[in-house]
């Protein structure tokens, strides 16, 4: 039999969505704030040579640069103010939280609440624009060592792109936390979401345009589009996959006499830190590739061999990619859930594993459970993402359609549509409430 919030759940219809005004002007400020980080993305860097630019993203075309415009929604391409897109805050964010774990100072204000939580996120942006202060001067270098591309080389030019891309990071960082509290769903994913959507359309007609000039097989084409098709199903059931953990209540006396005990179950997902590894591994791996192979024409043989070794599809790029999907995975999880604070929790309210003592017994239980399903869920990441990087590279495809922008795609849908269904919910539980306080008031 279903429960009360599951029949509640199915009654959620179009009319429901009509009568939720807070929802509509969530999602109407969402979709505006994506048009306008849209905008930024066609307004160049100042002082660069248009067709220069485009000659010298000609030549440099395929691999991490394919991958790092998709990711960037084309801005890189564009010599965009956020060409840098939101990259320098993720890798911030990977090393604040690497410093908590390690910092018995930094944890301890994690501890704090919400005040804590703001230092943290202060310390961030700190460091969100020191990373924007590096990769911006070694991008407007590695432009200044292109012939042609900067009009007016010097300091000054130097000076004026790194303050651009300062200023466009630091935006799209703000308006990343703008969507996340006044919008629906994560804003720095939706930011990347909509990157990766917006250049998907040309990509699928580049591939149209590749078969109908004999550079792509039919039979290829069939097959990719069968394999992307195939790959988002097995990303929706391994997202929606979860170990349903029993827990066991002591028996209470019922009013009508007897003894009844309760049962739950405690959820645990498959992969728990959801698509954070795979943009954590790309954002570390793809930014030095980028500024690296800006330089690569022009610096020495070395870094050239060094960028041709570690190109997307090669085996020691894979390696790295697959470590730091699997590094990602247990960290976050270990950051998401701490099996020693909800076995308190459930200590302290009665709860226990069948079969299982409660306290320590319990919290290592509930560790060895997450640690097997946290193996099989970087295993399916690392497949997911690592994949169809191997097969676009053997079989020389001339264009980018990887496993990871399906992956971030359809995680982002999935989250956003679960918190438009509980604003929803929430709506429902609220009309309900107001009736019964209107039933009561008249009974009275």
């Amino acid at each position: 039999m279903a429960s009360a919030a599951e029949q509640l759940a199915s009654n959620i219809s179009w009319s429901a969505f009509g009568k939720a005004e807070e929802l509509k002007k969530r999602i109407w400020f969402a979709l505006g704030a994506l048009v306008i980080f849209r905008l930024c993305s066609y307004i160049p860097i100042p002082g660069l040579d248009p067709v220069a630019v485009q000659n010298m993203f000609a030549n440099l075309g395929g691999g991490f640069v394919d991958i790092v415009n998709t990711f960037s929604g084309g801005a890189l391409q564009r010599t965009s103010i956020i060409m840098l897109g939101i990259m320098p805050y993720i890798s911030a964010s990977i090393i604040m939280q690497l410093l908590t774990t390690m910092s018995p100072t930094l944890g301890q204000l994690k501890k704090e609440g919400d005040q804590g939580r703001k230092k943290i996120n202060q310390y961030t942006r700190y460091g969100t624009v020191l990373l924007t202060l590096v990769q911006g001067w070694a991008i407007a270098s590695g432009l200044e060592s292109q012939p042609g591309v900067v009009v007016d080389p010097g300091l000054f030019f130097r000076f004026t792109a790194v303050i651009t891309l300062l200023g466009g990071t630091m935006f799209l960082m703000w308006l990343g936390e703008q969507i996340t509290q006044r919008g629906i769903g994560n804003g720095i994913s939706l930011i990347i979401f909509a990157g990766i959507v917006a250049e998907l359309p040309g990509t699928i007609a580049q591939a149209f345009e590749f078969t109908r000039e004999g550079q792509l097989n039919v039979a290829t084409l069939l097959a990719m589009l069968v394999g992307a098709a195939a790959l988002v199903w097995f990303i929706v059931f391994c997202e929606r996959a979860q170990r349903r953990v029993v827990i066991q209540y002591p028996k209470r006396q019922q009013q009508r006499g007897g003894m009844q005990s309760d049962k739950s179950h405690l959820p645990m997902k498959l992969n728990v830190a959801g698509v954070i590894p795979p943009i954590f591994a790309s954002s570390l791996l793809l930014m030095p590739l980028t500024v690296a192979g800006l330089y690569a024409a022009s610096g020495p043989e070395w870094l050239g061999t060094v960028t041709a070794v570690l190109a997307p599809g090669k085996p020691i790029y894979i390696a790295f990619y697959i470590a730091l999907i699997v590094f990602f995975c247990f960290f976050y999880t270990a950051i998401q859930f701490n099996p020693e604070d909800t076995a308190d929790n459930l200590k302290k309210n009665g709860g226990f594993v069948p079969g299982i003592r409660p306290g320590k017994r319990t919290a290592e239980y509930l560790d060895y459970v997450l640690t097997r399903l946290t193996v099989v869920g970087s295993a399916y990441l690392s497949v997911v993402c690592a994949i169809p990087e191997l097969l676009i590279s053997s079989a020389a495809i001339p264009f980018y359609l990887g496993g990871t922008s399906l992956l971030i795609v359809v995680n982002v849908t999935m989250d956003t549509v679960s918190q438009i269904h509980s604003h929803l919910m929430a709506q429902q539980y609220e009309g309900l409430l107001k009736k019964a306080r209107l039933k009561g008031s008249r009974g009275r």
